[in-house]
């Protein structure tokens, strides 16, 4: 697949590092020759200095034979413009990221589908979602529903009050059990389980399960002395936590700790709603947080610029008997060292954003594709196709490579488990998780 990505930025070298690794045809263009030099030598593609609406940079590219164009700059009117142009010149699908909130509504994303753009991307927004997710459930590091929660897929931290420790999953969990346990993440090592592997004390646990069951789940892995979360600091004022706040339930008091002045002034202007507080101060300094409460506070939500910043804070907050943090690292060096210090949940924008985008590389009816930056490992929901190799035979009969397991399907609107012997059928829509795995060697299953 030819793929043109414009913008060497956070989001766009995180994409050209991940496609180069798939072997895809990349082209990267930048007007800034230090940006493109930053991608480094180690990655498969070529660059190109040049502005992405300029028609001869992108003939120069080759859009007119390009599969995908990915606009991902800093510059949302740049992305706009350039997924046009791309469009018209001959780019098969376009994508475009942008800032502006009244552009993913529904009609506005069909306004610009009939100019040229496949798909808009606002990251904020989407890792706005992840940060809801994960505060709507104390006891848990991340959650994705599918189909409108027809199934539930929840990362839980294992710690001593879980039930369900030391035993062969295939005593636990077997096909009449309500869960599956699809992925662990122990230590640095992901853990795609057969049926004698077991849970141990510090996994995080990957469960797929249904919305009825979500209960039963927390009392297993002992989690029900976790307290709801009613109370919420966010320390930064950025668009990420702008979107969050305005997405989180009205059940719950949030206050919003900002440094700069100007920001707290904007943000009392767009947020005029009585449950959340704007505070003028730094979320670092601990007698400020003590005066406003974060003793009685069940979640903190670092959503500042600097990684190290939201890490130090969140363990701070920790240490003042938070429960629930959440932190935004974007530098991908600094995952593996906040799940370490134990953390809890962490927002990533780029990885997220590059989820959302690799699905649409894929042939396969995917729905929605996942990174699950813990584990190291995606998820996708494949619709399966008439006919298509997945439909043939069982689950077990199926020669799914290792490091691939199907965690659960969705017929006609009710969420399954999936065992060895179960078939599916046409048009079920199926959760697939892969460790190691180019997803390209999936979807051939599908279609």
């Amino acid at each position: 697949m030819k793929i043109i990505i414009a913008g060497a930025y956070a989001i766009g070298t995180h994409l050209a590092r991940l496609l180069s690794r798939s072997k895809e045809e990349i082209t990267l263009i930048d007007e800034s020759e230090e940006h493109l030099a930053s991608i480094g030598s180690d990655c498969d593609l070529l660059t190109m200095i040049g502005k992405p609406t300029s028609l001869q940079t992108l003939r120069d590219a080759g859009v007119q034979d390009t599969d995908l164009f990915i606009a991902v700059t800093p510059v949302e009117s740049t992305n706009i413009t350039s997924s046009i142009l791309a469009k018209n010149l001959g780019a098969k699908r376009t994508v475009a990221r942008v800032d502006n909130p009244e552009y993913m509504e529904p009609q506005a994303q069909e306004f610009f589908k009939e100019l040229g753009i496949s798909k808009l991307i606002y990251p904020e927004m989407l890792a706005a979602v992840d940060i809801n997710n994960g505060l709507k459930m104390s006891w848990v590091r991340q959650r994705w529903d599918v189909h409108d929660g027809a199934l539930v897929m929840l990362g839980i931290k294992l710690r001593e009050g879980c039930e369900i420790l030391n035993e062969p999953l295939k005593n636990i969990s077997g096909p009449n059990d309500p869960y599956h346990v699809v992925a662990i993440k122990r230590g640095s090592d992901t853990i795609i389980p057969g049926g004698n592997d077991e849970l141990k004390l510090y996994d995080l646990a990957y469960f797929m399960t249904t919305r009825n069951y979500i209960p039963y789940i927390r009392k297993i892995v002992g989690k029900e002395h976790y307290v709801d979360v009613k109370n919420v600091m966010v320390m930064g004022g950025g668009r990420t936590a702008v979107r969050a706040v305005k997405k989180m339930p009205e059940y719950m008091e949030c206050k919003i700790i900002e440094k700069d002045e100007n920001r707290c002034e904007y943000l009392n202007d767009i947020l005029d709603d009585n449950h959340i507080l704007i505070i003028h101060g730094d979320g670092r300094d601990i007698p400020l947080l003590t005066e406003e409460g974060i003793r009685s506070t069940q979640a903190f939500v670092a959503l500042t610029g600097n990684a190290e910043t939201n890490i130090l804070a969140c363990l701070t907050a920790k240490r003042m008997g938070v429960r629930k943090t959440v932190a935004a690292v974007e530098n991908v060096d600094y995952v593996s060292m906040a799940e370490s210090l134990d953390i809890g949940t962490i927002i990533n924008k780029k990885m997220i954003a590059a989820s959302y985008i690799y699905q649409m590389m894929l042939d396969a009816d995917v729905m929605n594709v996942r990174f699950l930056m813990s584990a190291n490992a995606d998820v996708a929901e494949f619709i399966a196709k008439e006919d298509s190799k997945v439909t043939k035979k069982p689950v077990k009969d199926l020669g799914m490579p290792i490091g691939v397991t199907i965690g659960g399907l969705v017929r006609n609107g009710e969420g399954m488990l999936v065992s060895g012997n179960t078939q599916i059928e046409p048009g079920d829509s199926v959760m697939v998780f892969c460790h190691n795995i180019n997803m390209k060697k999936i979807e051939k299953y599908f279609i």
